[in-house]
């Protein structure tokens, strides 16, 4: 059975953010993971994290203006200066929190535009080289076209070409089950494909990206896959519960 990290940003929502640490951790989660942190003081974080008993497993460098659609900066040419301030910003929040990974989202770009493609290379080599000397992978996450219509990064074989090409040793792959199906289907043979590269996995059911078991895959025969496969990374939830948190909680029985 893999380690599940309760994704605090789509989880326990009846919860104020904060409290939600210690919703997670009474629930039996041992890690979380959520979008951003940056509207909470760094030690107010690495405090829940430490009084909890939790690993932080994952977070996203700032995206932009989120609210205003911004999903990324990184593919994003005339963006190259604010991407440099999301690093500086994100660094000590990872520092904090001891997290080992961080997502750098795309921005919204085409990828035949080829000074995308050329912002976002030099994004990844800037981002994984900040990152370094702090033991921390920058990670890369291909994400559907339905949920985020216009995303740069919206191939899994772009991703993993990418990676091979740019050779940087913590540059890793997230593998987003739910993302996956949708984009290309074949998520067995693909997780045992592109395993030597994956940095961290998240599951949602497909396609209404609620609780695993409620959708279209197998999800407990996938987690079987990643033990058989010998992942040893943590699992985000990142989905929607269908109903309140705890209730839905009940698959987690089913993938031991």
């Amino acid at each position: 059975m893999p380690k599940f990290a309760a994704n605090l940003s789509m989880m326990f929502n009846d919860w104020e953010f904060l409290d939600r640490f210690a919703a997670a951790a009474d629930a039996g989660f041992t890690a979380v993971e959520f979008l951003f942190p940056y509207a909470y003081p760094a030690d107010a974080i690495a405090a829940r994290l430490e009084r909890h008993g939790l690993v932080q497993a994952l977070f996203n460098l700032p995206p932009g203006n989120w609210d205003g659609g911004e999903r990324g900066l990184a593919a994003l040419p005339s963006r190259k200066d604010d991407f440099s301030a999301s690093l500086a910003t994100a660094l000590p929040y990872a520092a904090a929190t001891g997290v080992k990974r961080l997502h750098m989202m795309s921005g919204h770009a085409s990828r035949s535009d080829a000074a995308a493609v050329s912002s976002y290379k030099e994004a990844i080599r800037l981002a994984c080289d900040a990152a370094a000397p702090l033991g921390i992978d920058i990670l890369i996450e291909p994400i559907n076209g339905r949920d985020m219509a216009g995303y740069f990064l919206n191939d899994f074989g772009f991703a993993a070409n990418l990676i091979a090409e740019l050779g940087l040793p913590n540059l890793k792959l997230q593998y987003d089950i739910y993302h996956r199906q949708i984009l290309h289907g074949d998520v067995m043979k693909s997780l045992e494909a592109l395993m030597p590269i994956i940095g961290h996995v998240q599951t949602a059911s497909v396609p209404k990206r609620n609780e695993p078991g409620t959708g279209e895959l197998d999800d407990a025969r996938i987690f079987r896959h990643l033990d058989a496969l010998g992942y040893e990374g943590y699992v985000g939830c990142e989905y929607r519960p269908a109903g309140k948190t705890l209730d839905g909680l009940t698959w987690m029985k089913g993938t031991a």
